[in-house]
């Protein structure tokens, strides 16, 4: 990775920390070489503090830790964007961001993800995964199981317990995506015909 410390007087560039699952920007910190090396060598999100001259680890003090999963450098190779899972509230103020908690997006982000995920074990072989199992049995054996999953969530919304109903939920939608992805759709594609069905 090709950085250019050399733009800016201080030797350091500007490193935007983003939510490696809802893609939510979290703060903005700065790094130098060695920032970037604790970083990466510690899995810990390392900054270098101008305020305290020193590397600085988020979190060190509070446990409110940013969890490093991967970086990036921009076109210019003069800004990182960091990829991490907070640990706590990010800001010192408590809120999840640096920016309050206005505008900040659910966890549907993640849903991306999990598509992503179905999509690589698609091709994986059968004995390996059950995603790839169950496109390996067709596009009838996934729509009997997301029938089931359906059944199972509807006796659970008859009941009181919570847990069990979420569960059975998650449950539905995991295997509707893998039936998405099996009739050749993602989940983009069913908000969008929503969206045209939206009255103005």
């Amino acid at each position: 990775m090709n950085i250019n410390f050399t733009k800016y007087a201080d030797g350091l560039v500007p490193a935007i920390v983003q939510d490696a699952n809802t893609k939510t920007v979290l703060m903005l910190g700065f790094m130098n070489q060695a920032a970037i090396d604790a970083t990466i060598t510690g899995s810990k999100v390392t900054f270098f503090s101008r305020s305290k001259n020193r590397l600085w680890t988020k979190g060190e003090e509070s446990g409110n830790f940013l969890q490093y999963i991967g970086m990036q450098v921009d076109c210019d190779n003069d800004t990182l964007l960091i990829q991490a899972n907070p640990v706590g509230p990010v800001c010192h103020n408590g809120t999840d961001t640096c920016w309050g908690e206005a505008n900040f997006p659910s966890n549907t982000a993640f849903l991306n993800q999990l598509e992503q995920v179905i999509a690589q074990r698609k091709t994986s072989a059968p004995e390996s995964s059950y995603v790839a199992s169950l496109f390996a049995k067709g596009v009838n054996k996934i729509a009997q199981k997301v029938g089931e999953e359906a059944v199972e969530m509807v006796i659970e919304s008859k009941d009181n317990n919570e847990q069990l109903f979420l569960d059975e939920s998650a449950d539905l939608l995991f295997h509707y995506l893998i039936l998405l992805q099996a009739k050749g759709f993602i989940l983009e594609d069913v908000v969008k015909v929503l969206a045209k069905r939206r009255k103005p």
